[in-house]
């Protein structure tokens, strides 16, 4: 138990500034955007409960907000996704597939099962995010275009960041 809260609290902090001294930078041409934070929402095990998970997601985010200078739009998009993931855990498989002991990776679960877990709650987050940040749907395909290609690259170095981390067992 301490060994798990212990690398939650490790990977809190560097997903948080591996978020703020990297991927922040990242920007290309306004369109990509990739958040990488949301990784540590997508690891947290599938026996956290809900109220843990959402007071996670809101320091995560809130965390993100202080150093980005963003007012609160990636709390609420991490809270959100947070918020959302006990569904698409439904959606992607049934709740008896999952032991006790096992967190959502590559590792325990594989590519396959992971891939879909992260870009639908990927994807939700980006979706929540983005269109808090343009606060109208005046610009509406801009905005979702936006959301795809970032949910395309954030998708992307989470996965390559499972297999860079993955441990044969």
């Amino acid at each position: 138990m301490n060994n798990l809260l212990l690398r939650n609290i490790l990977r809190f902090i560097l997903l948080v500034f591996l978020q703020v001294l990297v991927f922040d930078n990242f920007h290309f041409n306004g369109y990509i955007n990739p958040y990488i934070y949301v990784l540590f929402i997508l690891l947290l095990p599938f026996e956290t409960p809900p109220w843990l998970l959402l007071v996670s997601a809101f320091f995560i985010g809130f965390s993100i907000d202080l150093f980005s200078d963003t007012m609160g739009i990636h709390t609420a998009a991490s809270v959100f996704m947070a918020f959302c993931r006990p569904g698409i855990l439904r959606i992607v498989s049934s709740p008896k597939d999952y032991e006790v002991g096992i967190t959502p990776g590559i590792k325990d679960l594989g590519i396959n099962w992971f891939l879909n877990y992260t870009v639908f709650l990927v994807f939700l987050h980006h979706l929540a995010y983005f269109y808090l940040e343009v606060f109208s749907f005046h610009e509406f395909f801009y905005t979702f275009f936006r959301i795809i290609l970032s949910t395309i690259f954030t998708s992307l170095f989470i996965i390559i960041g499972q297999y860079l981390f993955y441990v044969k067992k």
